[in-house]
């Protein structure tokens, strides 16, 4: 075949394949059989392996995966991709409308949708094809995933008609495909995934998109961010519109007159959620009109012109047949409940928190109880009550033990605290736990020592303490199960990158009481070293604004330990860094323009992120705030600035743009 014939043969290919796809991704109407359509594949990828100058990234061969990426890059959302508040009653539901209602007169109508249990994205297309899928992350940025939602059969890779078009949306992976998954994972001696939103979510950020295409993901678009211009009316005709485009729309929707009609809309799907083949946590209401949106606006965190409707929590009864104790980092001992595998809101519960011994005291539980569990948030395992009408006669009081179940020391309990105690710093399972802690992304961040690889580790005898992971060798870790070659050493890599973090990944990794993530790095930016802040006495802790009489006690009391002395010393003579490397407060308040200023960010920065900017911002003694006001100094304008660049220049406010911000910081 010559060049001419295979270009025709590629285009005759590609548009049958996208309507094979189309019809059975998106309509659920297969056209052919799967082996038609695979055979027509193999010969698509045939060609464009032969004629390379014709391969291109809107082919269906995408789909199957490219090679593995390094790393997600960063997107900067031009429009944000803001949460929604939440409504839990139908109280709720009548109060959102009222408020509505004040603002856009009694004329509104609602569009209800099933509010899919996935994760949110952002597809963008130049001239109908698709160019870019990011991740919602902050809201504000998020990750490059493009690669992998081209895996995604639902997900059209060149539209219907050449638009050019932002369409936010939710990928979730179907019940079938969970289950298969967590066979596939459970035969392989693998953990499982706890429920299909975090299947779905680990899937898309897989840095191989060929495991992604294994994964059997789905999609159902919702909203159109950015129409450039269509002049849509509302928003179900901006639905029907990207329907006509070759988008996946969920078709449960519906357009409601009234509140009323809303309400009665979410209790019809209350008892129904469970015969869906995808997981739903609740309904979205959002008004209809588009002109009515943008009179209501948005808070900081959320339109005010939608809300998601909470589906209540569901219950389920089982047995209480045991209680477990753990021991913490902190040497707290937690009660743990021990159940009969029951389903709950699509996962299987097996265990749940009982917190402490007076929560068991409060609800009277008993050993041998039928009880009342649900997910709290539909995440967390709870015992919400006991059905003591039930009990006959054989249930078992539970006493929580005087001694530490795992080294067998006197449990105490502190003043003014309801939770039992270890306080021997020898514990095992507090030096475990603590180790988990200290290796954990926000603390010393050493990728692939997970809590299992911990456990191993521990029951090896080849560590004890944290100074123990900055010895080990190789051949004493190729003898752990699951520990290959190239693991090993990543992991030895990533231990040894680890010495090189700055001093406050170091401090909140010691899991210093009341110490948490940022208030590591304020300790870190005032005493600059780790001897500076040992040596710090309980009046010059007290002397930082954000360091509280508990937390100033606590810190006091961990560095006169010795035990914790000799620690750090010998994490010192192991190479770790002790010094603080983050950016530096402003040395003198005359030497910076932004010292003692309140500054708001606003628009899309081009060079900077907005933590990037008020990190920036606050190092050089700046406070950064997120709405203007009279007593605002300073306004940074990026891209598309809006009512907060028209507020600021009511109050005659001093406005820069980016580059004045970037000159003047010197960045």
């Amino acid at each position: 075949m010559d060049r001419k014939d295979a270009e025709e043969r590629v285009k005759e290919l590609r548009q049958l394949l996208d309507k094979y796809g189309y019809y059975y991704y998106v309509l659920d109407q297969p056209l052919v059989p799967d082996s038609e359509y695979d055979e027509k594949m193999q010969e698509l990828m045939k060609l464009e392996e032969e004629f390379p100058e014709l391969q291109s990234n809107d082919s269906p061969t995408v789909r199957v995966g490219g090679p593995p990426l390094v790393a997600f890059e960063k997107v900067q959302h031009e429009i944000p991709m803001m949460s929604l508040g939440n409504a839990f009653n139908e109280q709720d539901l009548y109060d959102f409308d009222r408020r509505v209602r004040q603002v856009t007169g009694d004329d509104v109508q609602y569009t209800c949708e099933l509010k899919i249990d996935g994760l949110a994205v952002s597809l963008s297309y130049e001239n109908g094809s698709f160019i870019q899928g990011a991740t919602r992350g902050d809201g504000t940025t998020g990750e490059d995933i493009t690669s992998n939602l081209k895996t995604v059969g639902s997900i059209p890779l060149r539209l219907q008609k050449a638009a050019d078009i932002e369409v936010r949306g939710e990928v979730f992976m179907p019940k079938r495909s969970f289950e298969n998954l967590n066979k596939d994972k459970e035969q392989a001696g693998e953990m499982l995934f706890a429920n299909p939103r975090n299947a779905a979510a680990g899937s898309l950020r897989q840095l191989d998109p060929k495991i992604a295409a294994r994964r059997n993901l789905d999609i159902f678009l919702y909203a159109i961010a950015d129409d450039k211009g269509m002049g849509l009316k509302t928003h179900h005709e901006a639905i029907a519109y990207m329907k006509e485009l070759g988008f996946k729309t969920n078709p449960e929707s519906q357009l409601c007159q009234s509140i009323e009609e809303v309400v009665e809309y979410v209790n019809s799907w209350v008892d129904r959620r469970n015969d869906l083949m995808y997981e739903i946590d609740g309904i979205v209401i959002k008004v209809d009109n588009l002109k009515q949106q943008q009179e209501l606006g948005y808070t900081a965190k959320s339109p005010r012109w939608a809300i998601a409707y909470k589906f209540p929590a569901e219950e389920k009864i089982t047995t209480l047949t045991g209680i477990t104790l753990s021991v913490g980092r902190t040497g707290v001992v937690t009660p743990t409940a021990e159940l009969k595998a029951v389903k709950v809101a699509g996962t299987t519960v097996q265990r749940a928190s009982l917190h402490n011994e007076d929560l068991i005291r409060e609800k009277d539980i008993k050993i041998g109880d039928q009880v009342v569990v649900k997910k709290a948030g539909d995440i967390i395992p709870e015992v919400v009550r006991v059905l003591d009408d039930l009990r006959e006669g054989h249930e078992k009081d539970f006493e929580m033990p005087s001694e530490c179940p795992a080294c067998g020391s006197e449990l105490v309990r502190l003043e003014k605290e309801v939770a039992l105690r270890c306080i021997n710093p020898q514990c095992p399972a507090q030096m475990q736990e603590g180790l988990i802690h200290f290796v954990s992304r926000d603390a010393m961040n050493i990728d692939g020592l997970g809590e299992k690889v911990i456990q191993q580790l521990f029951t090896h005898q080849l560590v004890a303490g944290i100074a123990d992971l900055y010895k080990l060798e190789k051949e004493e870790l190729l003898k752990l199960e699951r520990m290959g070659e190239k693991s090993v050493q990543n992991l030895l890599n990533a231990i040894e990158a680890s010495k090189q973090n700055s001093l406050e990944k170091l401090i909140f990794g010691l899991g210093i009481r009341f110490v948490g993530s940022k208030a590591a790095r304020t300790l870190a930016e005032h005493f600059k070293t780790m001897e500076q802040l040992r040596n710090a006495s309980y009046d010059d802790l007290l002397a930082i604004h954000e360091v509280g009489e508990k937390m100033a006690d606590s810190i006091v009391s961990y560095f006169d330990k010795p035990e914790a002395a000799a620690l750090l010393d010998e994490l010192d003579a192991l190479g770790v860094n002790m010094k603080y490397k983050g950016p530096k407060k402003a040395e003198a308040a005359s030497d910076s323009i932004f010292n003692g200023k309140t500054i708001v960010l606003t628009g899309t920065l081009e060079k900077l992120t907005r933590k990037e900017a008020k990190e920036k911002i606050e190092a050089f003694g700046g406070k950064v705030t997120g709405s203007v006001s009279k007593s605002t100094d300073l306004l940074i304008a990026g891209a598309d600035a809006g009512s907060k660049l028209t507020k600021a220049k009511e109050y005659g406010v001093e406005i820069w743009e980016e580059d004045r911000f970037l000159e003047e910081a010197e960045l």
